[in-house]
Parts: structure tokens; sequence; C-alpha cells
């Protein structure tokens, strides 16, 4: 008897990691910061995998350069979290197939047509604060003579898309006068990380006044904490405008659940984690359907946004331009 259950069990036990093992999984390259506990990406995780049966798996780092790197041996599916920014590489790369999703649900403030890159959502970079500590600067120009003691944190533009997002915004507003916005603004930039979630938890632990961010970053502190405090200076210079994007890969060997995933991602189930997830703007949600706390957001009357062909032409010049800057 003791023999007839432990084969039994045995059997059981077999069947059950067989079952495990045919589970498909997706694998999905995201940014840190959509992957971690108060980002969108575990909620997302739990209705894709109820909607598909599946196994989907986020893995979180860098995203342009890692596949880039790893070519058409890569293991991911999907990629989410790319922007206008870099897709002109991305697409000449190969790498990636068109999304093959109805664009009809976009709400998004431009007309986009793209069948490559699928927006998920928007918004714009600008620098918070907190408006207990100080009075924000009126303008870009006025960044230039803060007092010595303000200090800042930004992100890196070769490791960050809200860092290349920055670097684009200046050289959009000064042009060849860029390297000196720069000069002067070095002595109270007193750390450049290499991504968002590091610069943002230094502002919120009060290791800085003023924080490369977004002008949706406050709404996060309104509904999440009850906290008005928190605030994105308004520039009339106007703010960069940035649009997130997600693309399918064009190897995947899971191209059925990649196209699933793709397809989720205008679903009002994804939306809606977005807004309150990923603190920004869903590119396809109605505005009346946006939680409360967004209609208390300072916004930019003006707007700057490169296309593709025009990022791509002056990223390196303004990259270059912000590390001299820096390193003298």
């Amino acid at each position: 008897m003791k023999t007839f259950t432990f084969a039994a069990g045995l059997f059981l036990a077999t069947g059950a990691v067989t079952v495990a093992a045919a589970q498909e999984v997706l694998t999905v390259y995201a940014p840190d910061y959509f992957v971690s506990e108060w980002g969108p990406g575990p909620k997302i995780e739990e209705l894709f995998e109820a909607q598909c049966g599946c196994d989907l798996q986020f893995k979180p780092g860098e995203l342009l350069p890692r596949i880039m790197l790893e070519g058409e041996r890569t293991g991911a599916d999907v990629v989410i979290g790319l922007n206008t920014d870099v897709t002109k590489k991305a697409r000449e790369s190969g790498l990636f197939a068109p999304h093959g999703v109805d664009l009809s649900p976009l709400t998004l403030p431009l007309d986009w047509t793209d069948d490559v890159f699928l927006p998920f959502n928007y918004g714009h970079t600008a620098f918070v604060y907190d408006a207990t500590k100080m009075e924000p600067p009126a303008s870009l120009e006025a960044m230039e003579t803060l007092p010595e003691d303000v200090r800042i944190v930004i992100q890196d533009p070769r490791t960050s898309i809200s860092g290349l997002a920055l670097v684009l915004w200046i050289k959009s507003v000064y042009g060849d006068e860029a390297g000196a916005f720069w000069e002067a603004l070095a002595p109270n930039i007193v750390t450049v990380t290499k991504g968002w979630s590091e610069s943002y938890g230094l502002f919120t632990d009060g290791e800085a006044d003023m924080v490369l961010s977004y002008t949706t970053s406050p709404v996060y502190h309104i509904i999440a904490e009850g906290d008005e405090t928190k605030k994105a200076a308004i520039f009339p210079e106007g703010h960069y405008f940035m649009v997130e994007l997600a693309a399918k890969v064009a190897g995947s060997d899971q191209p059925e659940l990649a196209q699933q995933f793709m397809d989720f991602i205008l679903s009002r189930d994804f939306q809606s984690m977005i807004a309150t997830g990923n603190w920004s703007f869903p590119a396809a949600l109605p505005r009346d359907e946006w939680p409360e706390g967004f209609q208390k957001l300072d916004l930019p009357e003006e707007v700057i946004f490169y296309s593709e062909d025009e990022a791509a032409a002056l990223r390196d010049e303004a990259i270059e331009e912000w590390r001299r800057a820096l390193s003298r």
C-alpha cells in the first residue's frame, strides 16, 4: 500500500510539472519603473495572464541597447517603453514587426498612423519641486540663475528616455546656445542618475529640491498620498511632449501571444492601469474617464514635439553639448 501511494504521488507530481512546463511564456522587455511595485506592470501581468492563460514575464532594464545587442537572438517577444526619440534607430534595425492594432481608440492630442510602434501613454517633460520648500523658477531662462543652494537631479540621456527628452527639450529651445544653458545649470546638478526611478527617489527622500520628471508626476502624490505640494514648474518656452510606445519583435517565437498582448494595450483594462500605475496620460482613454486628480495638474500651453527623424538628427549633438558642459 505504501508503494502504491508513493507511485501515485510521484505520477501526480510529475503530471503537475508537465502541465506547468507546457504553459506558454510571453517575454516583455520593459523599463525598471514599469515593472516596479508602484508601476503598472504587476497589475497588467495579472490581468493579461487571466486572459491568455499564459505566463507573462517582464524583463526590466535597458530597452533598445539591449535588444540591438542581442539582435535576432533576443529572447523578447514584445518591447514596451520606447519613445519617438529612439524609434528611427529601432525601425531601421529590422527587429520589429507591424503591430496590427486598430488605432481608432487612440485619444492622443496628435494624429498617430505608425504601423510599427503603438502608443500606450504620453506626457510632458518637466522639473518637479516641493512648493513648501521653494518658489519655482518662472521659465527655463530663470533656471540659469538659480540660487547656488538649489539642488537638482536629472537622468543620463545616454541611458534614460527622460534624460534624452531633456537634452532634446533644451536643444529645441536654445538651439546653438544649448551648451551655454548646461554650463549655467551645471553647478546646481548634484547627481545624474542612470534612470528615472533613482532620481525621483532622491527627490522624495529630500536629497534634491528639483527633479527631472513629468507634468503628470504630481498626480501620484495627489491621488496616492493626498499631497498637493509636489508640482511641476511650467515654463512659457514650452515643454517636450513624449509618447511611450510598445513594439512586437519580428522574430518572436510566440507571435500569437505577442499579438494578443499588443491588442491588449489599447483595451480599457490596460489603459485604466496606466493613469494610476504609470502616472501618465493614457493613450486610449477619454479625458472624462481620467481619475479626478488629473484635473488638478498644471499643464503647459506650449508643447514641443520632434518627429523621429528630427530627434535622430539632433540626438548626438544634444547629448554631446550636455556631456561637455557637465564634465567641466
